[in-house]
Parts: structure tokens; sequence; C-alpha cells
């Protein structure tokens, strides 16, 4: 197995002047979505359908096959079985992950042990799953 080693940053290509004109509305538009967050009592509720999307989104690169409706159907209790409730579940560790990592980040830089904490999580339940399918088949 060859190890991947990235590029050095940042890339030798890089058109600042692209970029340049593009952090001006980025910024304004992040200060917007901060005082909207600011403004909001309960900010979470705002940030729960996007953290779920988030997790849908990125989980479907190691194949799962759930909906951003599935996973907040079996968050209100109706339950999936098989292959679909695994990856519901797979979906919600990536999502209750992220959530450690903002809160986590908070009060302390990435570390080690964050990134562990964080992979735990990930792996919550899924260890069971491949330990079932190996000594079932």
């Amino acid at each position: 197995m060859t190890p991947c080693i990235p590029e050095s940053l940042p890339p030798a290509n890089l058109d600042y002047r692209c970029i340049l004109r593009k952090i001006g509305p980025a910024n304004a538009t992040l200060a917007r979505y901060d005082g909207l967050l600011e403004s909001m009592i309960n900010a979470s509720v705002m940030l729960s359908p996007l953290t779920t999307r988030e997790a849908v989104l990125s989980s479907k690169i190691e194949g799962t096959q759930a909906t951003v409706d599935e996973v907040l159907e079996n968050e209100a209790g109706i339950d999936f079985d098989g292959e679909k409730g695994q990856d519901i579940q797979e979906i919600r560790n990536y999502r209750r992950a992220l959530l450690l990592a903002r809160e986590a980040l908070t009060e302390q830089p990435l570390n080690l042990l964050l990134i562990r904490q964080m992979h735990a999580v990930l792996m919550d339940r899924i260890h069971k799953r491949i330990l079932e399918k190996n000594w079932s088949g």
C-alpha cells in the first residue's frame, strides 16, 4: 500500500485574482448567516436539517442508500429493517460525530483525541454489523 502524499499548499497555479473577487460576497453571506443564528433562541433548530443533509450526502460516498426523509422518519420513530436501517444508523453516527466536533472545537483545537472520539462515534454499532456479517456467512 502506498500512502497518499498531498501536493504542497498553496497550489502553484492558483489564480488569486479569481479568489479575491469571491471573498467579499462569501464573507457577506457568512455574516448574514451568523447574524441569523445569533438572533435565534435555539439555532440548532435551523442547523439540524443542514447537518442531516450534510451527513446523508457525505455518507453516500461510503455507499449508503438512505435519504434525508428516511433519516428524519427514523428519528421520529419509524424503524427500517436490514440494509436501509444500517445505512440510516451510519448517517446518524456521522451527524453525531459532526455535532461532537462542533461542540468540542469551541473549547479546544483539533487534536488526536478528538479525532479518535469522532471515529468511535462513526464506528458505533458498525463494528457489530461487520462482525455479524462475518459470523453469519
